[in-house]
């Protein structure tokens, strides 16, 4: 082979490990530029679905928290950032965020031991989680807690759902003490019935005419009593089941309501002496509700006028009145002893009291009147409120913007 012909082949060889040398370069960078799109591509759509699964958390209506192995918060959704004010809570251990004990226990205990807790705690107000925000005296909450099977065994994540649960709470509170206050409330009339029909069979009493008349008498207002506390609570039974939402909407007129009221309670007004005046802006007056429950409503509010007040010579008025934006209000005043102001913020609370006056011979009222007419009037839609002067003054207002019209 001629040495020019070595040179030529030397040069292929060399230009084709140059080719060669660019093509893998070439194909190098393409592979590194192809493994950057996909990083990219997979950064973008982590942080995408890590959007989604905030957004998704941020929805939630309860706390939610993840919590490292090493007790520290990775992460809270917008409810957790509510519920802890100003505070940052990000990488701060649950100890610092939590601070109650009886949460942090909760927690710690699921750290330590892989197993799902929960627990409920009632809160008195200062020691709420929700801090100065919080207005409703005691509150209830319930602490979720679970590991996360999506990281590592040894040092796994735990996610926490903190539950604001003081409206059920409060519920159930209230169905116990109903049963509580309904089971004295009937027990009392039924052991003084019992009382006098032991006297009156063992003790021979039924032979003397006027000691048994009088015996049946206080027997019977008991077993009045009886009939109307069981009335009162299946009416307040059907208003807090659901039932008021299917009120028999219909137009009356409101002062053939209130006639109906005053007739049942003539004898009563009459024997006091009281007078009761009616004050209506129109006398034809129509509005729209059920008429079963305005007669409800108004029936209690005039009795427990005069029920307060049994001396002599009370004033009542019964009246009504709508503002230039259609609201209705409709109140019911006396001039008696009025309401302390102790006892105002309580008054429609169910078998709450008041009166002092009652004597051992007096057959006290069921408690329940003053919340019949609340929970009748929200079912309407509206409010009522109450003001008092002692010796001057109290008077119930309803406010009802519902449909009113004058016929």
């Amino acid at each position: 082979m001629t040495t020019h012909a070595a040179v030529l082949l030397l040069a292929v060889a060399l230009l084709a490990v140059a080719v060669l040398t660019w093509r893998l370069r070439r194909a190098r960078i393409e592979h590194i530029e192809e493994i950057r799109a996909w990083r990219t591509l997979l950064a973008e759509e982590l942080a995408s679905a890590r959007d989604e699964r905030h957004r998704l958390l941020d929805a939630l209506g309860d706390a939610f928290l993840i919590v490292d192995g090493s007790h520290h918060i990775r992460f809270a959704n917008r409810a957790a950032r509510e519920l802890f004010g100003k505070r940052e809570i990000l990488g701060r251990t649950v100890r610092e965020t939590l601070l109650d004990p009886r949460l942090v226990e909760v927690l710690l205990r699921c750290i330590e031991t892989g197993e799902a807790e929960r627990a409920r705690v009632v809160f008195a107000r200062q020691t709420s989680p929700r801090g100065d925000n919080e207005t409703r005296g005691l509150n209830a909450w319930t602490i979720d807690a679970a590991p996360l099977s999506t990281t590592p065994d040894t040092n796994p994540d735990t996610r926490v759902v903190i539950r604001d649960v003081t409206t059920e709470h409060q519920l159930e509170q209230i169905r116990k003490d109903f049963v509580a206050n309904a089971s004295h409330e009937l027990r009392t009339p039924l052991a003084i019935i019992s009382g006098y029909l032991e006297n009156l069979l063992d003790d021979g009493l039924v032979e003397e005419p006027d000691t048994a008349r009088h015996f049946l008498g206080v027997m019977r207002k008991h077993t009045d009593r009886i009939s109307r506390i069981v009335e009162d609570m299946l009416v307040i039974s059907r208003l807090e089941s659901g039932e008021a939402g299917s009120l028999n909407i219909e137009p009356f007129k409101l002062r053939s309501c209130v006639q109906d009221v005053l007739e049942r309670l003539e004898s009563v007004i009459r024997s006091q002496n009281a007078t009761v005046r009616v004050n209506l802006h129109d006398p034809e007056f129509v509005i729209h509700g059920d008429r079963f429950y305005w007669t409800q409503v108004l029936f209690n509010l005039v009795e427990n006028a005069l029920k307060q007040n049994p001396h002599p010579g009370l004033d009542v008025e019964v009246g009504c009145a709508t503002s230039d934006d259609g609201v209705l209000r409709v109140w019911v005043s006396d001039d008696g002893v009025g309401i302390p102001s102790a006892d105002l913020p309580h008054i429609f609370r169910r078998f709450y009291r008041c009166a002092k006056h009652h004597s051992q011979q007096e057959i006290k009222g069921t408690g329940l009147g003053l919340s019949i007419v609340k929970r009748a009037i929200e079912a309407h839609g509206g409010e009522i409120t109450v003001t008092s002067v002692p010796g001057n003054e109290t008077k119930f207002t309803i406010i009802l913007p519902g449909p009113a019209e004058a016929s």
